[in-house]
């Protein structure tokens, strides 16, 4: 065996037993059980008293089977307020289809886009600033294979120079499905 698919064999085990917690889930981003949040996060409005959502749509396409528990798949979205995490872990299928929300920030700073550290596993197709700050990110999921990617979200302020800051951080473990054979 060479070296290299050692290591990817060894990337696939770290990647699945991120999956496979101990508590029955995977690390679902804002969900402090460690599952998706079962209510969908769409058209409700981010609460400080409610910790932050990360839900799959709902579909039959959308709902994990019974071996994927802890991993989402199909449409899934991420909301980041005020006061959230600037750090969450995301597991998901691949084909999975991630959209993330970036609420306004309290600061001066404004969100300046969206960046992946490895978009053969995870890449950006979609970004879009709203005039109240509010931006939405679309983030596709490799089609077959299995990796890490880390996502980063800068914001700066308008009117300062320099270089912008990372400000919040989604990362996302893609997990293929188990093979049968």
């Amino acid at each position: 065996m060479r070296w290299w698919a050692g290591a990817w064999a060894v990337a696939a085990v770290l990647a699945l037993a991120a999956c496979g917690a101990s508590d029955g889930g995977g690390s679902a981003a804002g969900s402090p059980s460690g599952r998706p949040s079962p209510e969908p996060s769409a058209g409700t409005p981010a609460q400080s008293s409610r910790p932050p959502s990360s839900s799959a749509s709902s579909g039959a396409a959308a709902s994990p089977s019974p071996s994927a528990t802890g991993c989402v798949a199909g449409l899934a979205r991420v909301t980041v307020g005020p006061g959230d995490p600037v750090q969450r872990r995301l597991c998901a299928r691949p084909g999975t289809v991630i959209s993330l929300v970036l609420r306004p920030r309290v600061d001066d700073k404004r969100w300046t886009d969206v960046l992946s550290s490895a978009p053969v596993f995870v890449v950006v197709t979609g970004w879009r600033l709203d005039t109240d700050g509010t931006a939405h990110a679309t983030l596709r999921c490799a089609g077959t294979r299995g990796g890490t990617a880390r996502v980063t979200a800068p914001a700066k302020a308008p009117d300062v120079a320099g270089a912008a800051r990372v400000a919040f951080t989604l990362d996302v473990t893609v997990t293929p499905y188990p093979r049968e054979g």
